[in-house]
């Protein structure tokens, strides 16, 4: 008889105790490289389809809130016009001071803004230092959240994004009495808002419905010798007479010469009235280019950070998005006040 006991399922006890004796290694299930590599590529193409949706979606409320905030402006215009019988001067002057206050600071008890208008002391200038508190004050409704005023000067003051509307002529402000004046003979501005400006509503003959009260402008980049042609103000050395001359010395300024900077402090403070902090005209078309001319000849335009156009403030207290390719003449008709052009869809 063997030695070896054969069980009933044909293995033999010698084999049995082999395997009694050892330990089974198990395989486990794992991604291969190529798998992992798969995964990978579509969460990347996943994230690829998603961002831009959501990035459209971030940037729609930017917008959305960029256009309460023009509401905001455009019905403290009318509580304005309705308490004074006029609206607030674009750029008033004092006895002792030549750069004014500007529409903006008019305009804050009428936007639930009372402690930083009872902040400013409208008998001296803007960088005054008994202005200084009024000047800092960083008010969330000038400012677009689209914009990024990061590279500016804190020191400024409070940013904007909104400016006032100043019209087609290009003079900056009232036209002089003397004769002796380079710009004598100019004729004034045809918007709503400029230096010592009394416009009423009733004086808006062309409709309100038909003309900007305020539209959007580009935050600066702070520094001269940076050239960002979206929003500095650039100095062609010109002296253009009208605005189609304006639009043409400006579009055709070589924005690379940064002899040609004039400035880059765009959009700061909102207590000033400038045509670079909050004041705007309607020669060039929105989105374009900005340019100041000796002696007090000014070029400035809409512009925004929106994709395709900006966002204005109508005189009727609506606000509407204006694209960047409306027709030039359009454009300029809805920055009259009383010039008579039809204004068609825009």
């Amino acid at each position: 008889m063997s030695l070896r006991t054969s069980f009933q399922d044909g293995t033999d006890s010698g084999c049995k105790s082999a395997l009694r004796g050892r330990s089974f290694l198990r395989v486990r299930a794992a991604f291969t490289l190529v798998e992992l590599l798969v995964v990978i590529a579509i969460i990347g193409i996943l994230v690829g389809l998603l961002l831009p949706a959501v990035q459209a979606a971030r940037e729609a409320a930017r917008r959305m809130q960029c256009s309460n905030n023009l509401k905001q402006m455009g019905l403290a215009m009318h509580n304005y016009e309705s308490a004074f019988k006029r609206l607030p001067s674009g750029n008033m002057v004092g006895a002792s001071f030549t750069v004014g206050l500007s529409v903006h600071s008019r305009l804050l008890p009428m936007m639930e803004q009372s402690a930083a208008y009872k902040m400013v002391n409208f008998n001296f200038a803007y960088n005054h230092v008994n202005n200084d508190a009024a000047r800092l004050q960083r008010i969330s409704t000038f400012m677009c959240p689209s914009d990024n005023f990061s590279q500016l000067p804190t020191t400024l003051g409070g940013p904007n994004s909104y400016y006032a509307n100043s019209g087609t002529n290009i003079l900056a402000g009232s036209p002089p009495t003397s004769s002796s004046d380079p710009n004598f003979g100019m004729p004034e501005c045809n918007g709503l808002f400029y230096r010592d400006s009394k416009v009423r509503m009733a004086d808006i003959l062309d409709g309100l419905s038909n003309t900007f009260a305020f539209s959007e402008r580009v935050g600066g980049d702070g520094n001269n010798g940076i050239s960002t042609p979206i929003s500095d103000t650039f100095q062609p050395g010109t002296n253009p007479a009208n605005a189609d001359e304006a639009r043409r010395d400006c579009m055709n300024v070589n924005v690379a010469d940064l002899s040609r900077q004039g400035y880059s402090n765009v959009g700061a403070p909102w207590l000033q009235a400038y045509h670079s902090t909050t004041l705007y005209y309607h020669v060039l078309p929105p989105n374009t280019r900005s340019c100041m001319f000796p002696p007090g000849r000014i070029a400035t335009t809409a512009g925004s950070r929106h994709t395709g156009g900006v966002m204005a403030s109508v005189a009727d207290g609506s606000v509407q998005f204006v694209s960047s390719s409306i027709d030039l003449t359009i454009w300029r008709a809805l920055g009259t006040r009383a010039s008579g052009e039809v204004v068609t869809e825009f």
